[in-house]
Order: C-alpha cells, then sequence, then structure tokens
C-alpha cells in the first residue's frame, strides 16, 4: 500500500516538473522573439536617421567646418548635413584624415603629454593615447616629436582612440631583419645577456640568438666579454612560424678571412717561417692560427726534449714562429714545427763524451725493454733491460729505476749521425763472471735459488749475474722427472754441483743429483741378474704390472711374467717372489718376472724326462742280427704267396 502512494507521489511530481519546463520554455521564445523585433525596429530607424543626416551638411569653408564639427553629437545623430553638401564633406574628410588598416604603422607628432600617457595626433577623427611606458627607451620624448604607431584598439569603453609604440616598432624591426636578411645587409646589436649555447642580441628590437659557434672563427673561453656590447653581425636565419632569429659575427670574419686565407695558400712554402697565434691546445698537438688558415704543431715537433702534454711549451693565444714542415696538395692541411727553429742539441752535444764516459741523467721514459735517460736538454740514451744488471733472469725496468729519478751510466755506444745512444748502469759495478772460474770451479757445490723452469730444466741463480742450468736428468738418481715442476718450485733452495763450466759462452752446468752418492752403484749388486726378491703388485699397466722394491728401485712385470704356476695371473695388491730378469743402471730399468720362478723348475724336470726316456731307448734297441733274420723270413713269406697265385 506505501509502495503504491509513494509511487503515485512520484509521478505527480514528474508532471508537475514536466508542465513547469514546458510553461519556461515558451517564456523564453516570446522573449527572444520580441527582442529580436525591438533590435530590428531599432536598426531600421537608425538608418532612417542616417539618410536624414545625410542631407543636412552644411555648406561652409571646409578647413573651418572640420575644425567646428561636433563628431560626437554627428556619431549620435544629433548633428546634421545638408544632404547637397554631404559628397563634398566626404571627400574633405578622405582627404584630411587618414584611415589606417589594423596593422599598418603610421607616422603621429606627440601633441601633449600626461604623468602616464602620451596623446598622439595621427590625423584620425580624434587623437590616441600611448602609455609612456612604451617610451622607456627614450625618457626625452616631447612635445612635437614624431613617433610610429599602430591603432591597438579604434575605441575603447569611453571611445578613445588607443595607440601602440611597442606593436609598431616590432613590426617595423621584422620588416627591417626580413630586408637585412635578404639582401645580406650588415646590421648592428647589442649583446645583452648570457644563455645556454651562446648570446641573446637586440637587433632592432628584436631579441635574436647569437650561437657560440658563430662568435668568433676561434673558440670562445670567455663569453662574459661580450656582454653589454655593441657589434655587428649578420641575420643567418629567420623562423618565421616561431619569429626566431639567428645572427652571426663569425659570418663577417669569415668573409674578411677568406680573402686572407687564399693569399696565404697561394704563398706557402716548405721551410717558410710564419707568425701565427696558439688557437687551440689537445693531448696530441697544438693548432696555430696563421691568419685564417690553421696548422698543426705535432707534440713531437714540439721540442727537442720528450714532453707529456703540449701546454708544458706552449699557452693559448701565445703568438710565436713556427716553420712549415708539409701540407696535403690542396694546402688544407699544414704540418708546422716550433723545434725545428732551434739548432739540434745533438749538434751543440760535447765531442768530450766518448764510450766509456760515466755520465749522469734523468730517467724520462720507462717502457718494457728499457729506460731512456735525457743526458742533457734533447739528448736522450737507452738503457736496456739487460744492461741493468749482470743477472741473466731478464726482469722488469721498473724494478731498477723509476721516471724522475737521476741515476749514473756508462756510455755504451754513441752514433751522432743517427743521433742514438746507449747506456748500461750494470757496468758501474764488477763483472761476477770476471774470477768465475775461482768462484765456481768444476765439481764444487754451492746452494742457489730456483728462478724459473722449462721443461728440459731448472734455471738456479748462484748469486746476481750468475745463474746456471741443471737438465731435467740431472735432478735425481732414481726417480723419473716429466717436468721440473714435480720435483722443485720457484723460489726453493736447492744444493747444486757445477758439472760443466763455459766462460766464453757464459754458461755454468749444474747438477743436483750428483751432491749425493748413486745409489744404483749399489742395487747392480743387490738387484743382480736371476736376484730373487719379494713384492707386491702396486699397479696394473697395459703391458704388465709395476711393482715396488724400495722407495728407489721399482721394476716392470711384462704381461706374460704374470702368470703363476696353477694358470692364474697376478692382480694388483697380491704379493709374490720375481725373479730380475734385467737390470739397466745407465737407464734406470728393472725388469721382473714371477713366471720364470716356476718356468725355470718345468724346464729342469723336462730336461730330466727327456734325459730317462733317451736311455731306456738305449737298452730296448734290436741287434743287426734279429733283423735280417726278420727280413729274411718277410721275403719267404711273400714268395710262397706269389707261388699259390
Amino acid at each position: 500500500m506505501a509502495e503504491e502512494k509513494a509511487k503515485s507521489k512520484v509521478g505527480e511530481t514528474t508532471k508537475e516538473v514536466k508542465e513547469t519546463v514546458e510553461q519556461t520554455v515558451e517564456e523564453v521564445m516570446e522573449t527572444v522573439e520580441q527582442t529580436t523585433e525591438e533590435v530590428k525596429e531599432k536598426v531600421e530607424e537608425t538608418t532612417e536617421e542616417a539618410k536624414e543626416i545625410k542631407k543636412e551638411i552644411p555648406v561652409q569653408d571646409p578647413k573651418e567646418f572640420l575644425e567646428n564639427f561636433n563628431w560626437e553629437k554627428y556619431e549620435q545623430g544629433i548633428e546634421r548635413v545638408e544632404d547637397s553638401k554631404l559628397e563634398e564633406f566626404e571627400k574633405l574628410v578622405t582627404e584630411n584624415f587618414v584611415d589606417t588598416a589594423d596593422a599598418e604603422v603610421v607616422t603621429g607628432v606627440v601633441v601633449f603629454i600626461t604623468d602616464r600617457e602620451a596623446i598622439i595626433d595621427i590625423n584620425a577623427k580624434s587623437e590616441g593615447v600611448i602609455s609612456l611606458n612604451e617610451f622607456r627607451y627614450n625618457p626625452d620624448l616631447k612635445v612635437g616629436d614624431q613617433v610610429d604607431v599602430l591603432i591597438d584598439i579604434r575605441e575603447d569603453k569611453s571611445g578613445q582612440l588607443v595607440l601602440s609604440h611597442r606593436k609598431a616598432r616590432t613590426i617595423m624591426a621584422w620588416d627591417r631583419v626580413n630586408a637585412a636578411h635578404d639582401n645580406e645587409e650588415i646590421v648592428s646589436g647589442f649583446v645583452k645577456c648570457r644563455t645556454k649555447g651562446g648570446m641573446i642580441v637586440d637587433v632592432f628590437g628584436i631579441e635574436a640568438f647569437l650561437p657560440g659557434s658563430q662568435i668568433d672563427v676561434k673558440p670562445i673561453r670567455d663569453y662574459d666579454q661580450y656582454v653589454n656590447k655593441t657589434m655587428e653581425f649578420k641575420v643567418v636565419k629567420i623562423n618565421h612560424e616561431f619569429k626566431n632569429v639567428v645572427v652571426s659575427h663569425k659570418a663577417l670574419i669569415e668573409a674578411d678571412i677568406e680573402e686572407q686565407k687564399k693569399e696565404i695558400i697561394s704563398q706557402l712554402e716548405k721551410g717558410q717561417v710564419l707568425e701565427g697565434i696558439v688557437k687551440n691546445i689537445t693531448s696530441y698537438g697544438v693548432f696555430i692560427d696563421l691568419g685564417g688558415v690553421d696548422g698543426l704543431v705535432h707534440i713531437t715537433d714540439l721540442s727537442w726534449s720528450r714532453i707529456n702534454h703540449p701546454n708544458e711549451i706552449v699557452e693559448l693565444d701565445q703568438k710565436l714562429n713556427v716553420v712549415i714542415l708539409d701540407f696535403d696538395e690542396n694546402k688544407s692541411r699544414i704540418q708546422l714545427g716550433l723545434k725545428q727553429l732551434e739548432k739540434h742539441p745533438w749538434e751543440a752535444l760535447s765531442d768530450d763524451i766518448k764510450i766509456g764516459d760515466k755520465i749522469n741523467g734523468k730517467v724520462v721514459v720507462i717502457a718494457d725493454y728499457g729506460a731512456f735517460i735525457e743526458v742533457v736538454e734533447g739528448v736522450e740514451g737507452l738503457i736496456h733491460v739487460s744492461e741493468m744488471s749482470w743477472s741473466t733472469h731478464l726482469r722488469s725496468a721498473q724494478d731498477f729505476v723509476k721516471v724522475g729519478d737521476k741515476i749514473d751510466a756508462v756510455v755504451l755506444t754513441m752514433d751522432r749521425e743517427d743521433r742514438k745512444m746507449s747506456l748500461g748502469i750494470k757496468q758501474l759495478t764488477p763483472d761476477p763472471w770476471t774470477d768465475i772460474t775461482t768462484k765456481y770451479p768444476v765439481g764444487s757445490k754451492h746452494k742457489g735459488i730456483v728462478r724459473n723452469f722449462t721443461n728440459f730444466g731448472v734455471f738456479v741463480e748462484l748469486e746476481e749475474g750468475i745463474d746456471g742450468l741443471i737438465y731435467i736428468s740431472d735432478l735425481s738418481w732414481t726417480k723419473k722427472i716429466k717436468h721440473p715442476s714435480e720435483f722443485v718450485t720457484v723460489g726453493d733452495t736447492m744444493e747444486v754441483v757445477v758439472l760443466e763450466l763455459d766462460v766464453d759462452g757464459r754458461k755454468l752446468s749444474l747438477g743436483h743429483k750428483q751432491t749425493t752418492d748413486n745409489p744404483w752403484d749399489k742395487y747392480e749388486k743387490e738387484f743382480g741378474l736371476d736376484s730373487i726378491h719379494k713384492a707386491a703388485i702396486t699397479e696394473i699397466v697395459d703391458k704388465g704390472a709395476i711393482i715396488e722394491f724400495n722407495e728407489d728401485i721399482t721394476a716392470f712385470v711384462p704381461q706374460r711374467h704374470l702368470e703363476k704356476e696353477d694358470g692364474k695371473k697376478l692382480v694388483k695388491g697380491e704379493e709374490a717372489e720375481f725373479k730380475i730378469i734385467e737390470f739397466n743402471k745407465d737407464f734406470k730399468r728393472v725388469v721382473a718376472s714371477h713366471t720364470a720362478l716356476f718356468r725355470e723348475e718345468e724346464k729342469r724336470n723336462v730336461k730330466a724326462a727327456v734325459k730317462r726316456q733317451a736311455a731306456s731307448a738305449e737298452e730296448a734297441k734290436p741287434t743287426l742280427g734279429d733283423a735280417n733274420e726278420a727280413l729274411q723270413a718277410l721275403k719267404e713269406k711273400m714268395e710262397a704267396g706269389s707261388k699259390k697265385k
């Protein structure tokens, strides 16, 4: 029941709202139609009044008429002009009053100045006004001055004509900028401030952009030096869509430089000395401005002495003389030299310096193969790493010297023509090989340090400068060594015996095993042929097995010699007796056999049996007479058989 009442109530409310909306719409439509009719009637009435005004223009002197005519009343329809004089009046207005388009710039005269505005006469129906803010650049504005203006608002709320001097200047400035760009004219601009990537320049009142790369032909390091300066520019680009202007001062310089460049290039010759200015410094050399043409002085041509960076010799904007070393066919790449203007240090090197002299110098460069020593400025000698120590075990040059060290050295070679010198520092100490035969005679025992090893042996240093080689076969009497690293490590101390000494070749042959007695001399008797020893199978290999009698003696047992008496073969870990069937002391080779133990007994048994059988056969051997009787009986039997047939 309550639900039905609610539905009924909603229906009544909706109906009332609908009727209200329809009534409101009808009222609005009636109001609009009424207003439209009133506007239409007003327009028709105004048009008729305007027609009447044309007929009532008074006839009088044009100038007097213009001075006395009340334009305000005329526009309100109060003043009337006789119809017969309307044509003459319109002609007079056309001749004496300016009718400009909104975007057209006209020249006006300042007729009055208030605290905030300037009143400008542009020969229009009334004077226009301009805010004094637009004349901030010209604080001396006075009555009678002529100014360029643009109609900003023909009639504001109070009916006043509003002009704009700023907009007029902008339009005129753009016209001048476009003309300068089209005619490639040179313009004057005021550098206002720095900005990202360049400068902002005022050109005819327009803010133009001067890229940093377009300021000068040489790199700019201090942009602030150009701020608040008036300079000449060339308009190089205009973007009309975004109202952007780009100017260049460099373009003006390049035009002048291009002429100079052609003249300079035409006169270039190798060996010619020119004055230039350091334009740029890099890690590999210096660029010199020769007056519009750039040349490069490579770092190696800056100084006879070795330098790490060109800024050690020159600085930016420095004036200096350079000599032309070379250039390409187009003369676009010019190679210059600075050090060539001075005498080569080798030519000034004292003639007193000779091979064998002791000299002092400074380490300037270290390489893998040695160190360069500056003897005098511009003259260097090389100390090869092999001349730094008597040791034949080569090390890095950095183990002996470092850059900046002042050291003594001995002149080993000198070539003044090729300007090369080799030096040595090990020569400052005695050569350890001088009395080598006294210190290290053949057969003498010594201790040394393992410095290195190869596949064939070990290098042992007895003292600095004295190295010897132990061949792999001289490391141990008993062990079979495949590589020296199995026996020693670098840095180990070893006892050695001098086996051979080659003084001329500076070579020492050493031995380690020779420091002890050869155990094979003793083992030759203990493990002689046919001797029998007990041992266990250590390892099974492809062709047999390995057994160890002690820590020195290892024997090989061939496959066929592993067979036991019962026909089976010995296995790993099984212990048995073995007979030595081969012993070679020189090659440290021992061969043993288990099978040989019982095979030898078998041979003896077979031999005895054969002997016994032979004896028995001898006893049973028939006589010759018996054989003849048997043969006669056989003959008779054969003859009897033949007769029966």
